[in-house]
C-alpha cells in the first residue's frame, strides 16, 4: 500500500534555523576556548553563565565583551585576542558540545515534507562547517549563511534575505527559529515570523519574554505547528 504523500502548506516553502542556542548547544566549547585565552593572557576564568551571555552577537563582540568582563581591556588589543580565541576555538570546536534533543527527528521531517532548509548563524563558516559536518546536521541544510558570508549579520536582516536568495525563496514564504533577542529582530526587521525555541540560551524567562511568534520546546515541533499555519491560511481563504 503506497503512503499518502505530504502536502507543504500553502505558504511557508523554507525554515531558517539559527546555530548556536538552536540546534547546537555551542556554550560548552565556546566558554572553553575563552578560558584558555583568558589564562594564556594570565587571567582567571570568567564565569560560565557571563561568557554564555555574549554569545549570538559574533565572534568579535563575544571576545570584546569577555576581556572588558575580565578587565583586560584596554591593555590586550582586541585583535591579537581574536586570533587567540581562534586558536584555541579550532581545537575546542565541537568537542564539548552537544547537539540539543530531537534536532536531527525535526530537521528530517522538515526536509521529508519538501521544505528548504538553511542555517542562519554569526559564526564564522570557518567554524560552522566544520561543526555541522562534525553532528551530521549538514545533511539536512540546503544552504549555511555564516557571519562572514556576506558584510552584515544578524540582528540586521539581510543574512535572512540572503538565505532567502539562495533557497529561491520569497522572505514571505520562509519561517526564523532560533532562541535569542538577535534572531527576533532580525526576523521582525526581514518580514519572517520567528519561533523561538525553550531551551536556548535566553533561559526559560528570557524567552518568554522576546515577543516571538511561538516558542517551542523542540525542532521536532515545527512540522505540526507549520501544517497547522498552512491549514488556518487555507480556511481564511
Amino acid at each position: 500500500m503506497s503512503q499518502k504523500p505530504f502536502v507543504m502548506d500553502a505558504r511557508t516553502k523554507a525554515v531558517l534555523v539559527d546555530l548556536d542556542g538552536t540546534m547546537i548547544d555551542t556554550a560548552p566549547d565556546i566558554v572553553e576556548a575563552v578560558s584558555r585565552m583568558l589564562d594564556e593572557f594570565g587571567t582567571a576564568p570568567l564565569p560560565f553563565a557571563t561568557v554564555s551571555g555574549f554569545i549570538g552577537k559574533g565572534v568579535p563582540n563575544l571576545v570584546r565583551r569577555s576581556l572588558e568582563a575580565a578587565g583586560l581591556d584596554p591593555q590586550v588589543d582586541a585583535e591579537h585576542a581574536l586570533t587567540v580565541f581562534h586558536r584555541h576555538y579550532a581545537q575546542t570546536n565541537g568537542r564539548l558540545g552537544r547537539v540539543f534533543p530531537h534536532v536531527a527527528a525535526g530537521l528530517g521531517e522538515l526536509q521529508r515534507r519538501g521544505y528548504r532548509l538553511a542555517c542562519v548563524t554569526n559564526k564564522p563558516k570557518a567554524l560552522a562547517a566544520p561543526l555541522l559536518l562534525m553532528t551530521g546536521l549538514a545533511s539536512y541544510l540546503d544552504v549555511l549563511v555564516a557571519g562572514d558570508s556576506i558584510a552584515r549579520m544578524k540582528p540586521d536582516p539581510a543574512p535572512l534575505w540572503h538565505a532567502c536568495r539562495l533557497l529561491d525563496v520569497e522572505p514571505e514564504n520562509s519561517v526564523l527559529v532560533g532562541d535569542s533577542p538577535v534572531d527576533v529582530t532580525a526576523a521582525r526587521a526581514a518580514g519572517l515570523p520567528v519561533f523561538i525555541v525553550s531551551y536556548g540560551y535566553a533561559g526559560p524567562d528570557g524567552s518568554a519574554a522576546l515577543g516571538c511568534d511561538g516558542r517551542i520546546d523542540s525542532l521536532a515541533a515545527m512540522p505540526a505547528i507549520l501544517a497547522s499555519r498552512g491549514a488556518r491560511i487555507g480556511r481564511r481563504n
